[in-house]
């Protein structure tokens, strides 16, 4: 389900530039200086970061970790609706859709992130997922590096490649849920 948001198109984006976007965004609110720096150096758009959500971290983490890392990401973001939007041909699901609209489904049906995000404002289909959360606690873990050692996108994308296959899963889980839930109380504020 996740990969497929990286590919979804609309008028002004591909999902994969969205996720971007979005990381810019949590950036900025959560660490500053971090996103200053980055725009500094002509990497605002955080380009460097497009393998990570692609291939969902596979490089950055083990074969283990990156296995508990995309269930815990399934888990995190499950919406029952969800499988019917993929599955079903898109006029049968645009009309179950509609129906569905009225129904309001138990909180609890829901996955954890996907919980957070509808207490903090309701279902907000625009939420970006934990995927960009994980890439923010990793971006998080490494602002010091980042900001003592990159004078150019060139340093950026070696301190981040030099990562691979050395990163904790569920230490960047933990990270990548405690800034969502920092993301939406300052959200929440503004």
């Amino acid at each position: 389900f996740l990969k497929r948001g990286n590919f979804r198109c609309t008028n002004s984006s591909v999902g994969v530039e969205t996720q971007l976007s979005s990381l810019a965004s949590i950036t900025q609110v959560l660490d500053p200086k971090l996103h200053q720096h980055l725009e500094t150096l002509g990497g605002g758009d955080y380009l460097f970061a497009f393998r990570m959500l692609m291939v969902l971290f596979r490089r950055e983490f083990s074969f283990g970790d990156s296995l508990y890392l995309w269930e815990m990401m399934w888990a995190l973001e499950y919406d029952p609706d969800l499988f019917t939007m993929y599955e079903e041909p898109l006029d049968l699901a645009s009309e179950k859709g509609e129906e569905s609209k009225g129904k309001v489904k138990p909180i609890n049906q829901f996955g954890k992130f996907e919980r957070d995000n509808m207490k903090c404002g309701g279902k907000n289909a625009e939420a970006p997922p934990i995927s960009v959360f994980l890439v923010a606690s990793v971006l998080k873990d490494k602002s010091s590096k980042l900001l003592a050692e990159a004078r150019g996108l060139d340093d950026v994308v070696k301190i981040l490649n030099d990562i691979s296959g050395n990163l904790d899963a569920r230490k960047a889980c933990n990270g990548a849920i405690k800034l969502h839930k920092k993301y939406l109380k300052k959200a929440n504020k503004t």
